[in-house]
C-alpha cells in the first residue's frame, strides 16, 4: 500500500500562505486601482446625470472645486489628494433652473484609492419652459374637428378666459376676449381641453367665431343645444364630482343684442358633454338680490359682474367675492360682497361684505381677526384656499383703507369657522411699489407690488404662488409684470422666485420644449393658470408681451417649482 507523502508540513503551509498573499495583493490592486493604501495621492471624481441648463460647482472638503458643464456625464476634481484622509464632496453652486445633489459615494472616512463612483444627480426646478403656442401676438385659433385632439389644434390668442383642472389632470379653458378661427377680435365661448400627457389641445364645445349669443334652454335642464354666450372675465370652479361651473362675466346674454354684465350660473358635465343653465338671469345688467346676511333663500342671487374671485370649500360649496358690477340697487361699481352657493340645495347665501358698491376696506390691526374687518371693494384679485379651509385674497384693483381707488397688494384671510376676515400682509394704501429683496430668498420685508389680474396657484405644501398681472414694479412704474412670487403660510414671508423686477419685459422663449436658464414668459395680465399632479405650474395666454410686441397671447408655459 502506498504511503503518505513525505513532503514536509511547513512546505505545504508556505505554499498556502503564498497563495493567500497573492489573493490579497490582487484584491488590493482591484480596490485601489493599482496603488497601495500607503502610496497615494489619489484622484476623486464620478458621474453626473440630468445637468441640462447650466454649470454646477462641486467642492472637495470645503476647498478644491470643479465646475461641471451642462451635458457632462463624468467629472473629476483637479489634482489629487493625500491618502488615508477623510473626504466629503458637496454642491457649492447650483445651476440656474436645476437642483443637483450628491446621491451616493460622496463621503468616506479614509481615502485609500482613486475614487470614481461619486454620483451627482440633477433635476429641473425653478425654471420656465415654453411648451406650446406661439411667441408672437394676436394669433387666430386653429380649431380643426370638434372633439378630436390634434397636434395642430390651438386656441387663439386671448385674455381673461376661465379655467379648470379635472381629476384626470386635463386643463380646461373657456372663452375670454381674443381671436377665433376667422381672425376677428371679440368675446369667445369656445371650450378647450389640454392633455399635459400628450401635449394636445381638443376643441370640445362652443363656437369658433366671436360674440355669440347664449342658448339657455330650460333652467336646471341639461341639453345638447345649451351654450353660455361669449364672455370674458367670468368666474369658475370645479367641484369634487368633476363638474365645471361658470358664473357671470362680461358678454352676451340670450338676446345677443348688446354686450353687458352677466350673473348666470352654468355647469358643464365632462362625462355627458352637456351644459346646464343653473341659476341667475338670461339677460344682462341684473341687480343683486341679497336677502338677509347668512340666510339662504331661493330668491337670493349675486348681481351681474365680472372679475370676481372664487374658491371651493371641502363641502363642495362655491364661494364668490367682489368683482365689478351691479349691487342691490342696480348701482354699478366695485364690489366687496362675499357669497356662498351650495350645489346640494341650489341656494345662494350672502355671507359678508356690503350690498353697495365702491366701499373702502376696514383693515383693523394687521394679523388680528375682527368681526368689523372687511376687504375693500375690488376686481381682479387673486384667491387661494389652504389645507385648513381658510380663504385667501390678494390685491386687485379697488378701494384701500382710506377709500381711495387704485392697485392693491393687501393679503387677507377669511376663516370659514369663525366667519371673520384678517388683514395678514401688504399695505392698506393703494399703488405700492414692489419690495423684491434677493431673488430666491424669503424675507420679512419682501412684498409684491400692487397689481390686478395676476395668476395664482397653491402647491401640495401649502405655498401660495403669484405671477405677473398689471401693476407696480420695484421702481414704482406701472405696466405688465412677469415676476413670480411664493408666499409661505407658515412663515408669513414672501419670496421673489423668478422673473424681473421691472415692467413690460418681452418674453424669452428659447426653443419650444427645451430647458434653458434664460427662458421666462413676458410681462402679462389676465392669463390662465393650472397646476398638474406633479405640482408643476402652467400658464397660458393673457394680454402682454410675446418675444416682440404687445398684444394678445396664446403661448403655453410650464414652471417646475423648487
Amino acid at each position: 500500500m502506498k504511503g503518505k507523502s513525505s513532503k514536509p508540513l511547513f512546505a505545504a503551509r508556505a505554499a498556502v500562505t503564498g497563495v493567500c498573499l497573492m489573493i490579497a495583493m490582487l484584491a488590493l490592486v482591484a480596490c485601489h486601482g493599482g496603488k497601495s493604501s500607503s502610496s497615494g495621492p489619489f484622484t476623486v471624481g464620478g458621474t453626473i446625470t440630468g445637468l441640462n441648463a447650466g454649470s454646477v460647482v462641486l467642492i472637495y472638503n470645503g476647498s478644491t472645486t470643479v465646475s461641471v458643464a451642462a451635458g457632462a456625464t463624468t467629472w473629476v476634481f483637479p489634482g489629487s489628494f493625500a491618502a488615508n484622509t477623510s473626504y466629503s464632496v458637496t454642491v457649492l453652486t447650483q445651476p440656474v433652473g436645476e437642483l443637483c445633489e450628491v446621491t451616493s459615494g460622496g463621503t468616506a472616512a479614509t481615502l485609500t484609492a482613486d475614487v470614481s463612483n461619486v454620483v451627482v444627480t440633477c433635476s429641473v426646478y425653478g425654471q420656465w419652459t415654453w411648451e406650446g403656442g406661439l411667441n408672437t401676438v394676436n394669433a387666430s385659433g386653429v380649431y380643426a374637428t370638434q372633439g378630436a385632439a390634434a397636434a395642430t389644434n390651438l386656441p387663439g390668442a386671448r385674455y381673461d378666459s376661465s379655467s379648470w383642472t379635472d381629476s384626470a389632470g386635463n386643463f380646461w379653458l373657456f372663452g375670454g376676449y381674443g381671436y377665433p378661427a376667422a381672425g376677428g377680435l371679440g368675446a369667445l365661448n369656445d371650450l378647450w381641453r389640454f392633455s399635459p400627457s400628450t401635449g394636445l389641445w381638443t376643441w370640445v364645445s362652443g363656437g369658433n367665431t366671436d360674440n355669440a349669443s347664449g342658448v339657455y334652454g330650460t333652467q336646471s335642464t341639461a341639453a345638447a343645444g345649451n351654450m353660455p354666450g361669449a364672455r370674458y372675465s367670468a368666474s369658475s370652479w370645479i367641484d369634487s364630482s368633476g363638474t365645471l361651473w361658470l358664473f357671470g362675466g362680461y358678454g352676451y346674454d340670450a338676446t345677443g343684442a348688446v354686450v353687458g354684465y352677466l350673473n348666470d350660473l352654468w355647469q358643464y358635465s365632462s362625462s355627458t358633454g352637456l351644459w346646464t343653465w343653473v341659476s341667475g338671469g338670461n339677460t344682462i345688467n341684473a341687480g343683486g338680490t341679497y336677502g338677509t346676511q347668512g340666510i339662504p333663500v331661493a330668491g337670493n342671487v349675486p348681481g351681474a359682474r365680472y372679475s370676481a374671485s372664487t374658491w371651493v370649500d371641502s363641502s363642495g360649496d362655491l364661494w364668490l367675492f367682489g368683482g365689478y358690477g351691479y349691487n342691490s340697487s342696480t348701482g354699478l361699481g366695485a364690489l366687496n360682497d362675499l357669497w356662498r352657493y351650495s350645489p346640494g340645495t341650489g341656494l345662494w347665501t350672502w355671507i359678508s361684505g356690503g350690498s353697495t358698491d365702491d366701499s373702502g376696506g376696514v383693515y383693523g390691526t394687521q394679523g388680528t381677526a375682527a368681526s368689523t374687518n372687511v376687504p375693500g371693494a375690488r376686481q381682479a384679485a387673486n384667491s387661494w384656499i389652504d389645507s385648513a379651509g381658510n380663504l385667501w385674497l390678494f390685491g386687485g384693483y379697488g378701494y384701500d383703507g382710506s377709500g381711495a381707488v387704485g392697485y392693491l397688494n393687501d393679503l387677507w384671510r377669511y376663516s370659514l369657522s369663525s366667519a371673520v376676515w384678517t388683514w395678514v400682509s401688504g399695505g392698506n394704501a393703494h399703488n405700492a411699489a414692489g419690495i423684491y429683496g434677493t431673488e430666491g430668498t424669503a424675507a420679512a420685508g419682501s412684498l409684491p407690488g400692487a397689481r390686478q389680474a395676476a395668476n395664482s396657484w397653491i402647491d401640495s405644501s401649502g405655498n401660495m404662488w403669484l405671477f405677473g398681472g398689471s401693476g407696480y414694479s420695484s421702481t414704482g412704474d406701472v405696466g405688465y409684470l412677469d415676476d413670480l412670487w411664493r408666499y409661505s403660510v407658515s412663515s408669513g414671508e414672501w419670496t421673489w422666485v423668478s422673473g424681473g423686477n421691472g415692467e413690460n419685459a418681452a418674453g424669452s422663449y428659447g426653443t419650444q420644449g427645451s430647458i434653458s436658464a434664460s427662458t421666462v414668459p413676458g410681462g402679462r395680465q389676465a392669463a390662465n393658470s393650472w397646476i398638474d399632479s406633479s405640482g408643476h405650474l402652467w400658464l397660458f395666454g393673457g394680454s402682454g408681451y410675446g418675444s416682440a410686441g404687445n398684444g394678445y397671447l396664446n403661448d403655453l408655459w410650464q414652471y417646475v417649482p423648487p
